[in-house]
């Protein structure tokens, strides 16, 4: 009970953070993204797998399939 009440503070908090950032001018965009689809794409093309994609990029292998995907 306690940590859904939390949750809910920190939610709240949030929720007050992307107001204030949208009334003083600033668009709220959320986390940049930290994985470069075109790198990825490259190193498909070149027929590395997705295991040294991922290592070779540093992110998640499941990150390299959903770039695949789309």
């Amino acid at each position: 009970m306690v940590a859904e009440m939390e949750l809910g503070f920190i939610k709240a908090r949030q929720r007050e953070g992307i107001e204030r950032a949208k009334s003083q001018g600033d668009v709220y965009r959320g986390r940049k993204p930290t994985i470069d689809p075109s790198a990825v794409r490259e190193l498909v093309n070149q027929g590395i797998g997705a295991s040294e994609i991922a290592r070779r990029l540093k992110i998640g292998r499941a990150s390299v399939y959903r770039v695949m995907e789309s």
